[in-house]
């Protein structure tokens, strides 16, 4: 797909997780560096530039979306010639996809040793990665029951029954607002992410927080399954996480509503790292105060600022 299919294909939540998004934008880079066929290398720079704005726009918030593009285009600006730089683009945008296809399979294999036998798993939105925690250990035979929100407005909570039940994972569906009342019978919640900031906190699908306080109130652990292209650079040099908000028709039929009603639809929402007992990443299960290590040691200390104005 080129970089506007792909940036129309995100806006429309065609295109939808963290993991795709990133995965998606490589790609369409990737295939903007084979498909140019001119000779001058300040119009290729140029046209990836664009291609790379078009893909951010297309949802600002997604720091998986972010470190994607950067990863994909790191070294562009060292590059002598028009095939230098096109190399240097397919070769970034196949590491990446191939580390980031990976990284899901490592989270599983290490997330499922948090779970036994007969445990019951809250989940919230539709994590691939949660997920992978999920039915690892289900394949490793372990008796696991899952208890799935329904994630609205967009209910990826159905997404997240259909994947497990075709996995063989018994479930139940919930709406949002029976979390409280469903924690009492859970033994462990497991989510995704859509941002790791330096400080260890979460954005992730709007309901995260509130799932995350009803675990703490009942002491059942909290777990993130986060790749760490979510962690953010940006947050580094003190950068807020913006919370996007989508229109209102998601939530309501706009004409059902009285004159002068607003709706709010914000798409995220922020839970604080004490709510957290673990980040389960393909490099291991860390406390979320260890993010900014991660970013660090992932990024460098010479790349946290690189780009931040663009």
């Amino acid at each position: 797909m080129s970089v506007n299919d792909v940036a129309s294909s995100i806006k429309s939540m065609e295109i939808r997780g963290a993991g795709l998004i990133a995965r998606s934008a490589a790609e369409a880079l990737k295939q903007t560096a084979q498909e140019f066929r001119g000779s001058d290398l300040a119009v290729f720079r140029k046209e990836l530039e664009s291609g790379k704005k078009v893909l951010v726009a297309s949802r600002p918030t997604a720091i998986s979306l972010w470190n994607a593009v950067q990863a994909t285009l790191r070294g562009a600006q060292e590059a002598t010639s028009v095939e230098e730089l096109r190399s240097i683009v397919v070769g970034n945008a196949d590491r990446f996809v191939k580390r980031s296809s990976q990284a899901v399979e490592l989270i599983g294999k290490f997330g499922a040793k948090r779970l036994k036998d007969g445990m019951r798993v809250m989940t919230h939105c539709n994590s691939k990665a949660a997920l992978s925690v999920i039915k690892t250990a289900h394949a490793n035979g372990m008796d696991i029951e899952v208890y799935a929100t329904e994630s609205r407005p967009w209910r990826q909570g159905l997404l997240t029954v259909r994947d497990l039940s075709a996995a063989g994972v018994p479930c139940t569906l919930i709406i949002d607002s029976a979390v409280r009342w469903a924690m009492k019978d859970i033994d462990a919640v497991f989510v995704g992410a859509d941002t790791i900031c330096s400080n260890g906190a979460l954005i992730n699908k709007v309901g995260t927080s509130q799932v995350a306080m009803a675990a703490s109130d009942s002491r059942v652990p909290f777990m993130v399954c986060a790749e760490t292209y979510k962690f953010s650079p940006r947050t580094l040099s003190g950068e807020m996480v913006e919370i996007e908000e989508r229109d209102a028709s998601e939530v309501v039929d706009p004409q059902l509503l009285p004159s002068g009603v607003k709706v709010r639809n914000p798409v995220f929402d922020a839970t604080p790292p004490e709510y957290i007992d673990s980040l389960i990443t393909e490099v291991g299960v860390i406390p979320p105060y260890a993010a900014y290590e991660v970013i660090v040691r992932e990024f460098g200390q010479t790349s946290i600022f690189e780009g931040i104005e663009d």
